[in-house]
């Protein structure tokens, strides 16, 4: 089981105990989230973008308007607050569900 912190713009993965498992992202995320099966990291960044990360680091891809404060998983979903007051839900995938 894993949790994540951000730490200078980077996001640490930790294990429930508070040891460091790795560092990922490119300095600049303000929050970050990990999935339901923990494989997966969703961070938003200081530029408004959302991306999913593989939780190696790896970049799978980047999603959103650019316009995002914050992301959240929800099962296989992607919540994102945006910074005109709205919540858009989207597929992992990036293609969008509903704005609400």
């Amino acid at each position: 089981m894993y949790i994540t912190q951000i730490k200078n713009g980077k996001v640490e993965i930790r294990k429930i105990s508070g040891s460091l498992v790795r560092t990922i992202g490119n300095g600049d995320a303000v929050s970050a989230d990990l999935n339901s099966d923990q494989s997966l990291v969703v961070i938003t960044t200081i530029k408004g973008k959302v991306e999913i990360r593989k939780i190696n680091g790896s970049l799978v891809r980047t999603i959103g308007n650019g316009n995002a404060i914050d992301a959240k998983w929800y099962n296989n979903e992607i919540a994102i607050s945006t910074d005109r007051g709205k919540t858009e839900l989207r597929k992992e995938s990036g293609s969008l569900i509903r704005t609400f």
